[in-house]
């Protein structure tokens, strides 16, 4: 890792029994603590609310009362901690971008919570963290233990991704790496948050599913709900929805492969519960990649929530 900032090394100039990691959320931090980085077995975990409606000081209070309650009651205090964010820092401003929780942009939000917690800081985006955990321990390991690049993919509220190669994960010269969910794919999508228009996020999020049902049908429903009456066989809005859904990952999702060719995909977040994204998804892929087939194994994450807080910890080796 050589010449890259202090917030992206790593350290192996010392021995710890244990890995910390943060998952810092807009609604929850979750910690948890690992018996080591070989088994990635959780020993103790816990979660209080962001509460990031008090800002950007507040929410530094906030991780240094889990950090206290967990060190309290494991009786340790950590020497090094792992976080994952909902944004990334700019490796050359130190400041923290593209965060859905914006009272930190703009901030120096590494170095405040490096501050804060008296210790250093391994931080990486959330995406990154999911990828990471994916990749060493879940659905990649077991399934593909050889494989060397997996995309990770965070397909819910919004639409992100990470990448691991050879076990580590590519930060990339902004800090963006695997950020597929904002690359252009139909102007139908309208003008995205981050300001550009027709980005991935805004035409195969959940909330995008959810606003195409409603301009076709006037009626407002949750993505579930959708997702039932298309597998029952009584709403074609919902099926039209879905398929939207479907051939749209697939020429998204073709960018990606196209570039990187990874092994294996693994599909996180509530939309990644869809089992038409298995099916129907992957054949909408191979038209669109430089290849006459698709090889690439797209599989379901296997350590649910606690991947981002184990991926987090991960991050201290």
């Amino acid at each position: 890792m050589r010449g890259l900032p202090d917030y992206y090394q790593h350290t192996n100039s010392r021995t710890v029994d244990h890995l910390w990691g943060i998952d810092l959320g807009g609604t929850k931090i979750e910690l948890a603590v690992l018996k080591d980085g070989v088994s990635g077995e959780v020993i103790l975990r816990r979660r209080i609310a962001t509460e990031a409606e008090g800002g950007h000081a507040h929410i530094l209070s906030r991780i240094k009362s889990i950090v206290d309650i967990v060190a309290k009651e494991l009786g340790e205090q950590p020497q090094r901690i792992g976080m994952g964010t909902p944004g990334t820092i700019d490796r050359i401003t130190g400041l923290m971008k593209n965060s859905n929780t914006v009272c930190l942009n703009k901030t120096p939000f590494l170095k405040d919570v490096q501050k804060i917690l008296g210790i250093p800081v391994n931080m990486a985006n959330d995406a990154n963290c999911f990828v990471l955990a994916e990749a060493r321990f879940g659905a990649a390991a077991r399934k593909f233990p050889d494989a060397p690049v997996v995309f990770g993919v965070i397909l819910g509220t919004g639409v992100g991704g990470g990448v691991v190669v050879n076990g580590e994960i590519i930060h990339g010269r902004h800090g963006i790496g695997g950020e597929w969910g904002h690359n252009f794919l139909d102007e139908a999508g309208g003008k995205c948050y981050c300001g550009k228009v027709g980005c991935v996020e805004r035409m195969i999020s959940g909330p995008a599913l959810q606003r195409y049902y409603t301009s076709i049908t006037g009626e407002q429903r949750s993505l579930q709900e959708i997702v039932a009456r298309h597998q029952g066989g009584d709403d074609d809005a919902a099926t039209q929805t879905i398929k939207r859904l479907t051939s749209y990952f697939g020429q998204a999702i073709s960018v990606v492969v196209n570039i990187l060719d990874p092994d294996v995909v693994v599909i996180g977040g509530g939309v990644g519960n869809i089992e038409e994204l298995y099916t129907e998804g992957v054949v909408a892929v191979q038209p669109w990649i430089f290849n006459d087939r698709c090889d690439t194994h797209f599989v379901r994450p296997e350590l649910g929530d606690s991947a981002g807080v184990i991926g987090a910890a991960l991050l201290t080796q």
